[in-house]
Formats: structure tokens, C-alpha cells, sequence
């Protein structure tokens, strides 16, 4: 508003000796100067419209102000560059106009007698147009670019802040989701771990009532192994749990976090704690399992077919549980029936299968074994996780089958020392 009450206050002034030479009354030439002055309220809105109110009053000597602003604006503004080329290019060539007119009057009468070379007037005009229009062109253009720049480094400061938030979301969700995977690792070890061995617990106890006054020396040898299995799973328990407790270790107020991660390396090293394997259990020790099913009264036959072989310690672990968890709910689900473990060793995979009959008649109430469901989930999960396949299903002969197969991921040679 300060300059383009400048402006009018300029125009109106220059407007004075206009209206004297073009033979007009002093106040029209003023009115004329305090309109096309006032029009640089609206050079932010329409700066070529300025810029071509300057031109148009270039040859009545005034607009000064007026003409220097309203480049320098449009010069600034985000109009296309060929439209400031033109603009500019017009407001030159009336400014270079006028001044050689006016150049040429003053030499020819303020100088009469006086040799003037012929390129002294439209020198003089040259530079005179360009000193008035170049510099609020260069400026404005300047100052155009900077602000364009300050506003893109402002819309990439914004997206990068927006990218970050989404990142710092993303990175959170993959943690809750880390943190539910790893829940479910715990869940499936600490049910690998404790299940299948208070599954026979349970079962001996249950011999041990039915041979307790028929046979003193069987209930007291199953009453053996129920303490052996129940001191065992006591002591994985504890290895696993006393991993949760290890902050309270450190005294005071101050308990350490302990991550989800540390609970599932303890409970896995507590799965295998009687296996001879630094990497759990193994196919090596499937005999030994099968002797504490039929050591509960089950009666259990093993096939194996092909030529045995190391596998990945991965592999062999998840063909241990599943054979493993699947003897686990014949005793839950089936308990007197036999089954029949089938292990295949395969060119580029390893298969394994076992079967259970129905349960016999009998005329003593069968064991309550507690079930969560989670066996079958857990086997499917370990087989999916090494890419195999697995199936699980009734028989038609009322049984029940379990079967899985895995990739055959070759063992890796222990490095020699020395």
C-alpha cells in the first residue's frame, strides 16, 4: 500500500507537465498520474497488467516507480518465463523509445554549435533504457528463485517429517508383529517342551492307580518314571521361567527388560537339555522317544525306508516335535491304541508319518488329558515356516494320521580346529 500511495503521489506529479505540453488542464494530468499510479495495489494479482499500465504511460514521462516495481514483481511472480521475456522485452523498447527521443531533443537544442558523433545519442539511450529496466528484472528474478527454492526445501522438509512418521508407524507395527511371532515361538517350545512329558506323567499315574493292588512292583516302577518326567519337566520349566526373573537379579528398584527373544532362546535350550545335539533334538533320538510311549502302555512301531542321513539342525528338530506332538495326542486323544511310526528318507526331502488306531474299548475310565488345541497349530506352523507340507486327518478306520514333509536341507560340516 506504501508504494502505490508512492506511485500515485509520483504519477500525479509527472502528470503536471504532461497535461502542459498536451495542452490539458493541470488536473486532469494529475487524476490521470493518481490512476496509473494506484494500479500497483494490484501487482501481486496482476503483475503483467502493471507492468503494461507502466508501458502505456512511458511516453508521458511518468511512472518511474511504477515501472520499477511492477518488473521487479513480475520478475518475482511464478508467470512462465516467456511471458516475463515479452513483457520485459516491451517495457524495454518503450523505455529505449522514449529516452532517444528524449536524448536527441536535448542534444539537438541544449548543445546547437556543438559536433555530436552519430552514435553518441542512440549509446546514450541504450544504456539508459537498460540501467532502468535490467536491474528490478535481475532482482526479481533473484529473489523469484529463492523463494521457490526456500518453498521447495520447506515441502521436502515437510514429506521427508510425513516419510519418517510413516516409517517410525511402519517400524512399529513390525515390532508388535515381531512381538507376536516371537509370543508364539515361546508358546510353541514351552508346549513342545512341557506337553508331551506330563501327557505321560499322566498316563503312568493312571497305570499306577489300575496296578496298584494287583502288581506292587509295576505301580512302583511307573510311580519311578512319573517322578523322573515330572523332576524333568520341573527343570525345563524353571530354565525357561527363571529367564523372566533374571531382572530381579540385579536388586533395588532397578529390574532389567528382558527381551521376548531371550525367553524363546530358553525355551528352546530347555527342550533340548537331554538331547545329546548342541541344536536340539534329532532324529537320532526318535528310538529313545519311542521308548517312553511304550514304556506308558503304548504300543509303538517304527518304519524307516531309504538311507539315513544327517539333515540341517532346523530340519531335524521340527521332524523330532512332530513325531513327537503327534505321540502326544494319541496318549490325549487315544489312549490304549497303537501307532505306527513311518520315517522316508527321500532324494531332496524327508518325510514322516504317524497313524494311530481307535482307541480299544475299555472298561476303566481312560485318563483326562487337558487339551488346548495348540498341537496340530504348532506342528503346521514348524513345517510351513522350513517350507514343507503338512497333513493331518482322520483315517477311515477311526484313527487318526499325522504327516509331514520337509526339504532335506543337508547338514553343515562341523569346522575342524587346530
Amino acid at each position: 500500500m506504501g508504494l502505490a500511495l508512492g506511485s500515485a503521489l509520483e504519477c500525479a506529479v509527472e502528470g503536471v507537465p504532461f497535461a502542459e505540453g498536451a495542452g490539458l488542464p493541470a488536473g486532469i494530468g494529475v487524476l490521470l498520474g493518481v490512476v496509473a499510479g494506484a494500479v500497483l495495489v494490484v501487482r501481486r494479482r496482476w503483475p503483467v497488467a502493471v507492468v503494461l499500465v507502466a508501458i502505456a504511460v512511458t511516453p508521458a514521462e511518468m511512472g518511474f516507480l511504477l515501472a520499477t516495481v511492477g518488473l521487479y514483481t513480475l520478475a518475482a511472480s511464478q508467470v512462465p518465463r516467456r511471458i516475463i521475456g515479452v513483457t520485459t522485452g516491451m517495457s524495454l523498447a518503450a523505455t529505449l523509445i522514449v529516452t532517444l527521443m528524449r536524448t536527441h531533443q536535448g542534444v539537438g537544442g541544449g548543445m546547437s554549435g556543438t559536433r555530436i558523433d552519430t552514435w553518441f545519442v542512440p549509446l546514450m539511450s541504450v544504456l539508459a533504457s537498460v540501467a532502468m529496466t535490467a536491474p528490478p528484472v535481475l532482482l526479481g528474478l533473484y529473489v523469484g528463485a529463492r523463494r521457490r527454492l526456500m518453498e521447495s526445501l520447506r515441502d521436502r522438509a515437510d514429506s521427508l517429517e510425513t516419510e519418517l512418521q510413516l516409517l517410525a508407524e511402519r517400524a512399529e507395527e513390525r515390532a508388535d508383529w515381531a512381538r507376536g511371532e516371537e509370543r508364539t515361538r515361546i508358546a510353541r517350545e514351552m508346549h513342545d517342551v512341557v506337553a508331551h512329558r506330563v501327557s505321560l506323567m499322566v498316563v503312568h499315574a493312571a497305570a499306577v492307580q489300575a496296578v496298584a493292588l494287583k502288581d506292587p512292583q509295576k505301580a512302583v516302577k511307573n510311580a519311578a518314571l512319573v517322578g523322573d518326567m515330572g523332576r524333568q519337566a520341573l527343570t525345563e520349566l524353571r530354565e525357561m521361567l527363571g529367564v523372566l526373573r533374571a531382572g530381579e537379579a540385579l536388586g533395588g528398584s532397578v529390574r532389567a527388560v528382558v527381551p521376548l527373544a531371550a525367553v524363546g532362546v530358553a525355551a528352546a535350550a530347555a527342550a533340548t537339555r537331554a538331547g545329546a545335539a548342541e541344536d536340539g533334538p534329532s532324529l537320532a533320538e526318535l528310538e529313545e522317544l519311542l521308548g517312553h510311549s511304550r514304556a506308558a502302555g503304548m504300543s509303538v512301531e517304527l518304519s524307516v525306508q531309504g538311507e539315513e542321513r544327517a539333515y540341517a539342525p532346523e530340519v531335524e528338530q521340527t521332524a523330532y516335535r512332530v513325531v513327537q506332538e503327534a505321540l502326544t495326542n494319541v496318549h490325549k486323544h487315544a489312549a490304549g491304541a497303537g501307532a505306527v511310526v513311518r520315517l522316508a528318507h527321500r532324494g531332496d526331502e524327508v518325510a514322516m508319518q504317524v497313524e494311530n488306531g481307535p482307541p480299544p474299548a475299555r472298561d476303566e475310565a481312560p485318563a483326562l488329558l487337558p487339551s488346548g488345541g495348540n498341537g496340530l497349530v504348532g506342528m503346521r506352523e514348524r513345517v510351513l515356516a522350513l517350507g514343507g507340507v503338512f497333513v493331518s486327518g482322520e483315517t477311515e478306520a477311526g484313527g487318526f494320521r499325522v504327516s509331514a514333509v520337509l526339504p532335506a536341507r543337508p547338514a553343515v560340516p562341523a569346522a575342524r580346529e587346530g
